[in-house]
């Protein structure tokens, strides 16, 4: 075995042998189907944290040659296919990770040169007795070894994009880079299957679209690898009853990534790390800081910031993907902030009505992170103060949740503050601190007819007040709370043993104030 040719089965082995170790093996079932076809080329952009370096080891484990991983691979789904013997260790398999080459090269040229010597090191140790036409020629080294011995290769590129990442403005390293991929790869008869990992999707250069034989899963389409994105929903629920875990707070906190055939993807590096440690958190933040995100949430462009605010209220906002250039610098609308948002995983993305949202509560908790040290205005100041307008509610003091209401009333050029659609937005952000003790609904029904928004105490702080809360626009404070009684809003409650408070808001058009009113709910 060599170190980048077959290079055996530690790293997956290390990845089995840990404490939480999910089933994905049936990806091979579709990297199978397609060896040694048109379709031999995949491209699979995820978020940090997804798991792509995983399943690049996993594919190395069972492809290469000069070990035996049948052994390794018999308790999981892919020994039950007909297809598991047929490709087992069959290829001589080459596995580069692109940050590692990166990391020990001062330039794009190094880099290659690199990869080129340590690679056709392997081979000539693999195989002596070679006649090499040009043993500095990478690509036509491996078409000797292949003409002489008939066994093909496989090749798996983890982090293939770190060099968009690295050389973000230089074009022609770029190009540099996409022109020695495309000569080792394209219409290589040698070569039975490519799988390539990385952060973005290819780099669209016009004539330097120069991977265009590959197909691309992404976070915006990621076609039938959608199960193995992250986590799925029965894969979490497993989890969730071997370790003890709220599986609706799980849901809460790590899932909404959706796609069409697999409706609930989790996040599984957050997932794992809150099932070792039993604990809800953010675990988001251990890889990344905030600051990336606010970077881009901080761009002028129109609408930007509006929509951002929409989202971290709980709406859904219309994007085009579609004009994406695949890279981190260039961007021209707002569609291609939120477009890389998506692939950075800090946004969900429905393919079927085109919209991006905030996935869960642990990427929201970065949105807060990025806003409140941004300049923002009073929108900044009032996601601070959150966590006080959240006490003055308990303390029973309306005056002061109004001012608080008031200090975070925005206007914004697609977010009118003319309706009780858009006070609710103010409400979710001023009290956003609400979400690390409470399940927030919007519109939950109850009784005779919706309430506005309902906030139910999470497990684990069962001794706070679930709170009901009605929005009226140019009526009354007073009325709003009638309205909650008269309608028996707290009837979907019934089940619930702990304290209610009623919250009544009203926001005065010609006056501009808001008014609260705050009163305990007796149960009968």
């Amino acid at each position: 075995m060599g170190i980048y040719l077959n290079p055996g089965t530690d790293q997956f082995e290390e990845t089995v042998r840990s404490e939480i170790y999910v089933d994905k093996t049936g990806l091979l079932r579709y990297t199978n189907s397609v060896v040694n076809t048109m379709q031999k080329y995949i491209c699979v952009s995820r978020p940090r944290r997804f798991g792509k370096s995983v399943t690049a080891a996993m594919l190395a484990s069972y492809y290469s040659r000069q070990c035996d991983s049948e052994k390794l691979f018999l308790p999981f789904d892919i020994a039950k296919d007909e297809s598991f013997k047929k490709y087992l260790n069959r290829y001589d398999t080459i596995f580069l990770n692109m940050q590692e080459f990166l990391s020990r090269s001062h330039n794009i040229r190094e880099l290659i040169g690199r990869v080129k010597r340590i690679v056709i090191r392997d081979l000539k140790n693999l195989y002596p007795d070679v006649d090499y036409y040009d043993d500095t020629d990478l690509s036509e080294s491996m078409q000797d070894v292949y003409a002489q011995t008939r066994c093909p290769f496989i090749i798996i590129i983890d982090e293939w994009d770190c060099i968009f990442r690295e050389y973000k403005q230089d074009r022609e390293a770029q190009e540099t880079y996409l022109d020695f991929l495309r000569d080792l790869l394209k219409d290589k008869s040698y070569i039975h299957l490519v799988y390539m990992t990385g952060i973005l999707p290819i780099k669209k250069y016009g004539t330097h679209s120069a991977l265009n034989m590959f197909d691309e899963f992404s976070m915006i389409d990621p076609g039938p690898l959608a199960s193995y994105v992250g986590f799925t929903e029965d894969e979490v629920r497993e989890l969730c009853s071997r370790y003890g875990m709220d599986p609706e707070e799980v849901k809460s906190w790590y899932d909404g990534y959706s796609f069409r055939d697999v409706p609930s993807v989790y996040s599984p590096r957050s997932v794992v790390n809150c099932m070792r440690f039993r604990k809800i958190g953010n675990y988001w933040n251990q890889t990344e800081t905030f600051e990336a995100l606010q970077m881009y949430i901080d761009m002028n462009y129109e609408g930007l910031k509006d929509d951002v605010l929409s989202m971290i209220a709980g709406e859904k906002v219309s994007v085009n993907t579609g004009n994406f250039t695949n890279d981190m610098i260039t961007f021209r609308t707002e569609d291609d902030v939120l477009t890389l948002l998506i692939h950075l995983g800090y946004l969900g993305y429905s393919d079927m009505d085109k919209t991006v949202f905030i996935p869960n509560s642990e990427v929201r908790t970065e949105y807060v992170n990025a806003v409140s040290v941004s300049d923002w205005g009073e929108i900044s100041k009032a996601l601070k103060e959150s966590a006080d307008t959240l006490n003055a509610i308990w303390q029973k003091r309306p005056e002061l949740v109004a001012e608080r209401l008031r200090q975070a009333h925005f206007e914004t050029s697609h977010i009118q503050y003319n309706d009780e659609n858009a006070l609710s937005y103010t409400i979710s952000l001023a009290l956003y601190a609400a979400r690390n003790f409470y399940t927030v609904y919007r519109e939950f029904p109850g009784g005779k007819g919706f309430a506005d928004l309902f906030f139910i105490p999470r497990k684990q702080f069962a001794d706070k007040p679930a709170l009901v809360v009605e929005l009226k626009w140019n009526k009354s404070a007073k009325g709003a709370v009638e309205q909650i009684r008269r309608r028996e809003y707290c009837r979907s409650l019934s089940e619930y043993q702990g304290n209610l408070l009623l919250v009544g808001v009203n926001y005065d058009k010609d006056t501009k104030e808001h008014t609260c009113k705050i009163e305990e709910y007796e149960k009968e």
